[in-house]
């Protein structure tokens, strides 16, 4: 599975945005999907995954509440949407790819895109 990040840019605080990430080479129906984020200095961290019908997501503390992952298989496209942006949001995103249900680590995720700078000012 090819995947490909986008929608990240340069916002300010409290502002939205979108990312999506579009998958080719295989469909992405069969994989739990997953956003990660890993911000200068610091390791990949976990920010949300979304089950392979998207009947079930879960997500970061941090996040929790602000974020919302959704996917359409049809499209092969994964979405996070990201309201209430803090400058602590600041990172390079991913999308990824995992076979395990429940996979939050990094470790767990097979396929990775190239990531989407997502940069919030204060």
């Amino acid at each position: 599975v090819q995947l490909q990040a986008s929608g990240g840019g340069l916002v300010q605080a409290g502002d939205s945005l979108s990312l999506s990430c579009a998958a080719s080479g295989r469909t992405i129906s069969n994989y739990v999907m997953g956003w990660f984020r890993q911000a200068p200095g610091t390791e990949r961290e976990f920010v949300a995954r979304i089950t392979r019908n998207g009947g079930s997501t879960f997500y970061s503390a941090s996040v929790t509440g602000r974020f919302t992952i959704s996917r359409d298989n049809a499209k092969s496209t994964v979405h996070l949407q990201m309201n209430n942006l803090k400058p602590e949001d600041t990172a390079v995103y991913y999308c990824a790819a995992a076979s395990l249900f429940g996979a939050s680590r990094a470790s767990d995720y097979l396929y990775w895109g190239q990531g989407t700078l997502v940069t919030v000012s204060s």
